[in-house]
């Protein structure tokens, strides 16, 4: 694997960035049209041509909104608590491979960047981008913001365990924890078949616990509004609630590029290799959907619930799976 300069790495980041920019608020009206018919009613349909201005109407909005600080609040942490949770959320999104060398000519891969570690980076800063919620809770000063807060952070013990497992038995079977060579692994030059078939376990595991780090239903009891009146969101206004939400799409996106990269081939697809980057989006399409689907469908759990579901199911079920996968391969 060749080691490609600094700044063209920085470079293929910032343009795949400014992609995922671009599609976030596509998918704020996907899922506000989507829910709109799910319930039974129309959604956006005033802005623009059928509703389709009306992402831009929110930025508007947004931008237009005074910032209120509560005189009880840390301010520069309150301030600080948005950035980090776009900084982790774009940094985790750089890893996600939509192509490989070569696809659209030259030596250039489409991903921002490949590190050997790739599971491991993905876990460090998806991990980090719970201080986000932490920090926003916290300084707020309210004590509504801090109960989100805290719920953010037990709800962080008891998925992240079972998210790192659920990914253990793909990085046992590809030999690597670059997503790279994850993807590779599932290809024509690799073991040729894809892991959602061997791992359907991991998978599974790798979703439920998914939905829990993305923190939407129905596991969106950091923000809990009909609890905690949007718990650490409370106090955020303006573009500050704005950058919460974007992460929060963002991280949807990332969630969805992994689980395609980790167990359902990555890029590969019919066709010429030029389609990679286009199967990539379309796989990730399908959970984007997914993840709207159960916002839909599925009531919010109590806050023991989702404790008890990740230490006493998730866990167990994610451990034995590595302890097979590992079985398996060793005989």
């Amino acid at each position: 694997m060749t080691v490609e300069p600094v700044l063209v790495q920085i470079a293929k980041a910032i343009v795949i960035f400014l992609l995922i920019l671009n599609i976030v608020p596509q998918i704020l009206l996907l899922e506000r049209k989507l829910l709109g018919r799910f319930q039974a009613r129309y959604g956006p349909n005033r802005v623009g041509l059928r509703g389709l201005g009306q992402p831009l109407a929110d930025v508007l909005k947004l931008l237009s909104k005074e910032r209120f600080t509560p005189d009880t609040a840390v301010p520069w942490m309150m301030a600080i608590a948005p950035v980090i949770s776009i900084v982790t959320a774009v940094a985790t999104l750089a890893i996600i491979p939509f192509g490989p060398q070569g696809a659209w000519g030259g030596d250039l891969g489409l991903y921002g960047i490949d590190v050997p570690i790739g599971v491991l980076y993905f876990f460090a800063f998806g991990s980090l981008s719970f201080y986000a919620l932490m920090l926003g809770g916290w300084a707020s000063g309210s004590k509504y913001s801090f109960l989100g807060a805290m719920r953010s952070a037990a709800q962080l013990i008891s998925y992240e365990i079972a998210i790192g497992l659920s990914l253990l038995g793909v990085v046992l079977m590809a030999g690597s924890l670059s997503f790279v060579d994850i993807v590779e692994a599932q290809g024509s030059g690799g073991k040729g078949i894809w892991f959602f078939i061997p791992q359907i376990v991991g998978f599974l595991v790798f979703m439920v616990a998914g939905f829990a780090e993305t923190a939407r239903a129905p596991f969106d009891l950091p923000e809990a509004d009909a609890e905690i009146v949007a718990g650490y969101n409370t106090e955020y206004g303006g573009m500050r609630f704005g950058s919460f939400f974007m992460a929060e799409y963002i991280e949807v996106i990332v969630i969805s590029g992994v689980a395609v990269a980790c167990f359902f081939g990555g890029w590969h697809g019919p066709g010429p290799e030029w389609l990679a980057p286009i199967w990539v989006l379309a796989k990730m399409f399908v959970f984007v959907i997914l993840f709207i689907w159960v916002r839909a469908t599925l009531p919010r759990l109590r806050y023991d619930q989702l404790m008890s579901f990740g230490w006493k199911v998730l866990i167990p079920i994610a451990t034995l799976n590595v302890l097979i996968t590992a079985i398996v391969l060793v005989v």
